[in-house]
Protein backbone atom coordinates (compact mmCIF):
# COMPACT_ATOMS: atom_id res chain seq x y z
CA UNK A 1 0.00 0.00 0.00
CA UNK A 2 1.54 3.55 -1.00
CA UNK A 3 -0.91 5.72 0.36
CA UNK A 4 -3.10 5.59 3.50
CA UNK A 5 -5.69 8.32 3.17
CA UNK A 6 -7.42 9.13 6.88
CA UNK A 7 -10.20 11.32 6.99
CA UNK A 8 -11.02 12.43 10.90
CA UNK A 9 -14.49 13.42 11.35
CA UNK A 10 -17.13 14.27 14.14
CA UNK A 11 -21.05 15.15 13.41
CA UNK A 12 -20.11 16.22 10.15
CA UNK A 13 -22.95 14.72 7.79
CA UNK A 14 -23.70 17.94 6.02
CA UNK A 15 -19.75 17.04 4.61
CA UNK A 16 -18.82 13.50 4.93
CA UNK A 17 -19.70 12.22 1.63
CA UNK A 18 -17.92 15.42 -0.48
CA UNK A 19 -14.51 14.43 1.69
CA UNK A 20 -14.95 10.54 0.72
CA UNK A 21 -16.26 11.65 -2.78
CA UNK A 22 -13.17 13.57 -3.75
CA UNK A 23 -10.35 11.14 -2.68
CA UNK A 24 -12.47 8.45 -4.17
CA UNK A 25 -11.55 10.72 -7.10
CA UNK A 26 -7.88 10.68 -6.90
CA UNK A 27 -6.59 9.04 -10.06
CA UNK A 28 -2.82 7.49 -9.28
CA UNK A 29 -0.60 4.87 -10.39
CA UNK A 30 -0.51 3.58 -7.12
CA UNK A 31 -3.15 1.68 -4.62
CA UNK A 32 -4.24 3.67 -1.59
CA UNK A 33 -6.90 3.29 0.97
CA UNK A 34 -9.27 5.40 2.66
CA UNK A 35 -9.55 5.37 6.36
CA UNK A 36 -12.70 7.24 7.45
CA UNK A 37 -11.94 7.79 11.74
CA UNK A 38 -15.26 8.72 12.99
CA UNK A 39 -15.37 10.18 16.76
CA UNK A 40 -18.57 8.65 17.83
CA UNK A 41 -21.46 10.99 15.69
CA UNK A 42 -24.68 11.05 16.84
CA UNK A 43 -25.89 12.70 13.65
CA UNK A 44 -25.90 9.99 11.04
CA UNK A 45 -22.29 10.65 9.94
CA UNK A 46 -21.38 6.90 10.85
CA UNK A 47 -24.26 5.35 8.62
CA UNK A 48 -22.81 7.36 5.94
CA UNK A 49 -19.53 5.67 6.26
CA UNK A 50 -20.81 2.42 6.08
CA UNK A 51 -22.85 3.08 3.36
CA UNK A 52 -19.41 3.93 1.60
CA UNK A 53 -17.87 0.92 3.35
CA UNK A 54 -20.68 -1.44 1.67
CA UNK A 55 -20.42 0.68 -1.82
CA UNK A 56 -16.42 0.36 -1.65
CA UNK A 57 -15.40 -2.73 0.30
CA UNK A 58 -11.84 -2.77 0.67
CA UNK A 59 -11.13 0.89 -0.48
CA UNK A 60 -13.17 3.05 2.24
CA UNK A 61 -12.72 1.24 5.75
CA UNK A 62 -14.49 3.16 8.59
CA UNK A 63 -12.80 3.42 11.91
CA UNK A 64 -15.73 3.59 13.94
CA UNK A 65 -14.97 4.21 17.92
CA UNK A 66 -17.42 2.85 20.71
CA UNK A 67 -17.13 6.63 22.19
CA UNK A 68 -15.78 9.97 21.62
CA UNK A 69 -11.75 9.92 22.26
CA UNK A 70 -11.64 13.62 22.72
CA UNK A 71 -8.80 15.89 22.76
CA UNK A 72 -10.48 17.74 19.60
CA UNK A 73 -10.26 14.62 17.46
CA UNK A 74 -6.47 14.21 18.56
CA UNK A 75 -6.83 10.59 19.52
CA UNK A 76 -9.22 10.44 16.80
CA UNK A 77 -6.35 10.76 14.10
CA UNK A 78 -3.91 8.24 16.50
CA UNK A 79 -5.95 5.29 16.17
CA UNK A 80 -6.86 5.63 13.11
CA UNK A 81 -3.64 6.26 12.01
CA UNK A 82 -2.44 3.11 13.89
CA UNK A 83 -4.46 0.85 11.50
CA UNK A 84 -2.87 2.47 8.33
CA UNK A 85 -0.52 0.41 6.14
CA UNK A 86 0.54 3.16 3.63
CA UNK A 87 4.15 4.05 3.00
CA UNK A 88 2.44 7.73 3.56
CA UNK A 89 -0.76 8.90 4.70
CA UNK A 90 -2.57 11.81 3.30
CA UNK A 91 -4.63 14.17 5.66
CA UNK A 92 -8.46 15.62 5.26
CA UNK A 93 -10.52 16.57 8.00
CA UNK A 94 -14.27 15.65 7.74
CA UNK A 95 -15.81 18.73 6.34
CA UNK A 96 -12.84 19.97 3.91
CA UNK A 97 -12.48 17.96 0.38
CA UNK A 98 -9.85 17.87 -2.48
CA UNK A 99 -10.26 19.64 -5.74
CA UNK A 100 -7.50 18.00 -7.95
CA UNK A 101 -7.71 14.08 -9.14
CA UNK A 102 -4.09 14.38 -9.41
CA UNK A 103 -3.31 15.63 -5.87
CA UNK A 104 -2.20 12.39 -4.54
CA UNK A 105 0.23 11.48 -7.35
CA UNK A 106 1.62 14.61 -7.59
CA UNK A 107 2.70 14.77 -3.67
CA UNK A 108 3.47 11.66 -3.69
CA UNK A 109 5.75 12.11 -6.90
CA UNK A 110 7.38 14.89 -4.79
CA UNK A 111 8.38 12.60 -1.71
CA UNK A 112 9.56 10.39 -3.61
CA UNK A 113 11.96 12.53 -5.30
CA UNK A 114 12.67 14.58 -2.12
CA UNK A 115 13.47 11.66 -0.22
CA UNK A 116 14.87 14.20 2.82
CA UNK A 117 11.75 15.51 3.22
CA UNK A 118 9.10 14.21 5.84
CA UNK A 119 6.34 15.43 4.53
CA UNK A 120 5.29 17.89 1.72
CA UNK A 121 1.63 20.36 1.63
CA UNK A 122 0.38 22.67 -1.30
CA UNK A 123 -1.94 25.53 -1.57
CA UNK A 124 -5.51 25.75 -0.13
CA UNK A 125 -8.47 27.62 -0.70
CA UNK A 126 -10.32 28.68 2.58
CA UNK A 127 -14.05 28.91 2.16
CA UNK A 128 -16.45 30.26 4.73
CA UNK A 129 -20.28 28.58 5.25
CA UNK A 130 -21.47 32.11 5.87
CA UNK A 131 -20.78 33.60 2.55
CA UNK A 132 -18.01 35.47 3.22
CA UNK A 133 -15.47 35.87 -0.01
CA UNK A 134 -12.68 33.08 0.20
CA UNK A 135 -8.95 33.31 -0.29
CA UNK A 136 -6.08 31.44 -0.77
CA UNK A 137 -4.47 30.59 2.20
CA UNK A 138 -0.78 30.71 0.85
CA UNK A 139 0.92 33.81 -1.54
CA UNK A 140 3.21 33.91 -4.05
CA UNK A 141 6.02 33.86 -1.72
CA UNK A 142 6.22 30.77 -0.69
CA UNK A 143 9.15 28.78 -0.66
CA UNK A 144 10.29 25.01 -1.95
CA UNK A 145 10.84 23.64 1.93
CA UNK A 146 10.46 24.49 5.41
CA UNK A 147 12.24 23.71 8.13
CA UNK A 148 11.60 24.09 12.02
CA UNK A 149 13.52 27.46 12.04
CA UNK A 150 9.52 28.44 9.85
CA UNK A 151 7.76 26.97 12.25
CA UNK A 152 8.55 28.01 15.81
CA UNK A 153 7.70 31.50 15.95
CA UNK A 154 6.50 33.99 19.11
CA UNK A 155 3.15 34.06 17.58
CA UNK A 156 1.25 30.61 16.66
CA UNK A 157 2.63 29.88 12.97
CA UNK A 158 -0.33 28.22 10.31
CA UNK A 159 -0.24 28.83 7.20
CA UNK A 160 -0.13 24.52 6.13
CA UNK A 161 -3.96 23.43 5.59
CA UNK A 162 -4.39 20.15 7.37
CA UNK A 163 -6.14 18.69 4.15
CA UNK A 164 -3.08 19.90 2.26
CA UNK A 165 -0.73 17.42 3.64
CA UNK A 166 0.84 13.85 2.78
CA UNK A 167 3.12 12.53 5.76
CA UNK A 168 5.94 9.75 5.37
CA UNK A 169 4.47 7.00 7.83
CA UNK A 170 7.80 7.14 9.87
CA UNK A 171 6.26 8.16 13.43
CA UNK A 172 5.68 4.63 14.84
CA UNK A 173 4.38 5.92 18.46
CA UNK A 174 3.66 9.35 19.15
CA UNK A 175 4.98 11.03 22.05
CA UNK A 176 2.22 10.70 25.47
CA UNK A 177 2.61 14.88 25.48
CA UNK A 178 1.02 14.75 21.86
CA UNK A 179 -2.13 12.91 22.84
CA UNK A 180 -2.73 15.59 25.45
CA UNK A 181 -2.73 18.55 22.84
CA UNK A 182 -6.21 19.73 21.70
CA UNK A 183 -4.16 20.90 18.44
CA UNK A 184 -2.94 17.96 16.29
CA UNK A 185 -1.42 19.63 13.44
CA UNK A 186 1.02 22.08 15.54
CA UNK A 187 2.89 19.18 17.08
CA UNK A 188 2.73 17.15 14.38
CA UNK A 189 4.47 19.21 12.01
CA UNK A 190 7.13 20.03 14.92
CA UNK A 191 7.93 16.24 15.00
CA UNK A 192 7.85 15.90 11.30
CA UNK A 193 10.23 18.93 11.19
CA UNK A 194 12.22 17.73 13.62
CA UNK A 195 13.08 14.89 11.51
CA UNK A 196 13.44 16.78 8.28
CA UNK A 197 12.26 19.49 5.86
CA UNK A 198 9.02 19.86 5.05
CA UNK A 199 8.34 20.52 1.09
CA UNK A 200 5.23 22.89 -0.80
CA UNK A 201 3.55 22.42 -4.32
CA UNK A 202 2.20 25.69 -4.88
CA UNK A 203 -1.07 24.09 -6.87
CA UNK A 204 -4.19 24.91 -4.87
CA UNK A 205 -5.36 21.42 -4.68
CA UNK A 206 -8.13 21.38 -1.75
CA UNK A 207 -10.72 23.40 0.24
CA UNK A 208 -10.57 24.06 3.83
CA UNK A 209 -14.15 24.93 5.24
CA UNK A 210 -14.66 26.89 8.05
CA UNK A 211 -17.66 26.39 9.33
CA UNK A 212 -19.55 26.06 12.90
CA UNK A 213 -19.17 22.34 13.18
CA UNK A 214 -15.41 22.81 12.51
CA UNK A 215 -12.71 22.18 15.06
CA UNK A 216 -11.58 25.98 14.75
CA UNK A 217 -14.68 27.47 16.24
CA UNK A 218 -13.74 25.63 19.51
CA UNK A 219 -10.73 27.08 20.11
CA UNK A 220 -11.76 30.11 22.10
CA UNK A 221 -9.05 32.54 23.19
CA UNK A 222 -10.82 33.18 26.36
CA UNK A 223 -11.67 29.95 27.65
CA UNK A 224 -9.35 29.12 30.25
CA UNK A 225 -8.89 25.49 29.30
CA UNK A 226 -7.82 26.38 25.82
CA UNK A 227 -5.06 28.45 26.79
CA UNK A 228 -3.95 25.68 29.44
CA UNK A 229 -3.77 23.64 26.86
CA UNK A 230 -1.89 25.91 24.56
CA UNK A 231 0.85 26.60 27.42
CA UNK A 232 1.10 22.84 27.86
CA UNK A 233 1.80 22.55 24.04
CA UNK A 234 4.27 24.62 23.63
CA UNK A 235 5.85 23.74 27.18
CA UNK A 236 6.27 20.12 25.80
CA UNK A 237 7.28 21.41 22.05
CA UNK A 238 9.88 23.19 23.60
CA UNK A 239 11.22 20.20 25.78
CA UNK A 240 11.02 18.07 22.64
CA UNK A 241 13.21 20.11 20.93
CA UNK A 242 15.86 20.40 23.88
CA UNK A 243 15.29 24.30 24.76
CA UNK A 244 16.85 25.20 21.61
CA UNK A 245 14.15 27.86 20.83
CA UNK A 246 13.75 28.50 24.81
CA UNK A 247 13.48 32.45 23.78
CA UNK A 248 11.52 32.20 21.29
CA UNK A 249 8.97 29.85 22.71
CA UNK A 250 8.70 31.57 26.37
CA UNK A 251 7.23 34.74 24.00
CA UNK A 252 4.66 32.57 22.53
CA UNK A 253 4.07 31.04 26.08
CA UNK A 254 3.51 34.83 27.64
CA UNK A 255 1.49 35.38 25.27
CA UNK A 256 -1.29 32.66 26.29
CA UNK A 257 -0.56 33.74 29.91
CA UNK A 258 -1.60 37.74 29.01
CA UNK A 259 -4.57 36.38 27.25
CA UNK A 260 -5.32 34.29 30.50
CA UNK A 261 -5.84 37.55 32.17
CA UNK A 262 -9.07 37.88 30.13
CA UNK A 263 -10.72 34.76 30.41
CA UNK A 264 -14.11 34.17 31.21
CA UNK A 265 -13.03 31.99 34.39
CA UNK A 266 -11.24 34.69 35.44
CA UNK A 267 -13.22 37.70 35.89
CA UNK A 268 -13.53 37.80 39.14
CA UNK A 269 -10.98 36.64 40.57
CA UNK A 270 -8.24 38.82 41.44
CA UNK A 271 -5.13 36.64 42.53
CA UNK A 272 -5.53 34.55 39.71
CA UNK A 273 -5.26 37.28 37.49
CA UNK A 274 -2.94 39.07 39.36
CA UNK A 275 -1.12 35.81 39.49
CA UNK A 276 -0.69 35.16 35.81
CA UNK A 277 -0.20 38.92 35.20
CA UNK A 278 3.37 38.78 37.38
CA UNK A 279 4.05 35.20 35.64
CA UNK A 280 3.40 36.83 31.96
CA UNK A 281 5.56 40.16 32.40
CA UNK A 282 8.20 37.31 33.72
CA UNK A 283 8.40 35.30 30.94
CA UNK A 284 7.58 38.16 28.18
CA UNK A 285 9.87 41.00 29.50
CA UNK A 286 7.51 43.63 27.53
CA UNK A 287 8.34 47.22 27.14
CA UNK A 288 8.03 49.19 30.14
CA UNK A 289 4.36 51.03 28.58
CA UNK A 290 3.16 47.64 28.33
CA UNK A 291 4.59 46.36 32.20
CA UNK A 292 2.73 49.91 33.29
CA UNK A 293 -0.40 48.63 31.94
CA UNK A 294 -1.10 45.19 32.81
CA UNK A 295 0.41 46.34 36.50
CA UNK A 296 -2.24 49.07 36.88
CA UNK A 297 -5.14 46.82 35.05
CA UNK A 298 -4.57 43.37 36.95
CA UNK A 299 -1.83 43.68 39.63
CA UNK A 300 -3.38 46.62 41.51
CA UNK A 301 -6.05 45.83 43.71
CA UNK A 302 -9.30 48.03 42.76
CA UNK A 303 -9.82 50.03 45.48
CA UNK A 304 -6.32 50.71 46.25
CA UNK A 305 -6.35 52.27 42.28
CA UNK A 306 -9.57 53.71 43.43
CA UNK A 307 -8.17 55.51 46.12
CA UNK A 308 -5.36 56.56 44.70
CA UNK A 309 -7.26 58.19 41.97
CA UNK A 310 -9.31 59.75 44.60
CA UNK A 311 -6.46 60.84 46.20
CA UNK A 312 -4.89 62.65 42.58
CA UNK A 313 -8.45 64.30 41.91
CA UNK A 314 -8.20 65.72 45.46
CA UNK A 315 -4.77 67.70 45.27
CA UNK A 316 -6.40 68.84 41.63
CA UNK A 317 -9.21 70.32 43.45
CA UNK A 318 -7.37 71.54 46.31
Amino acid sequence: MKVSVTIITYNQKNFIRKAIDSALAQVTNFPFEILVGDDFSSDGTREIIQEYERRHPGKVIGVLHPRNMGKNGGINFLETLKLTQGEYYALMDGDDYWTNPAKLQKQVDFLDANPQCQAVFHNAEIIYEDGSPSYLLNGPDMKTYYTLDDLVGEQEIWFMATSSTVYRNSIKEYPAWFRESSSGDIPRLILKAKMGPIGYIPDVMSVYRKNRAGASFHDYEWDEQFLRNRIQMYSNINRELDFKYDRVLRKNIARYYRLMLDAKQYKQSYFRRAFYALKYLYMAQPDNRIIKDVVRDYVVPAPLLKAYSSIRLLSYKI
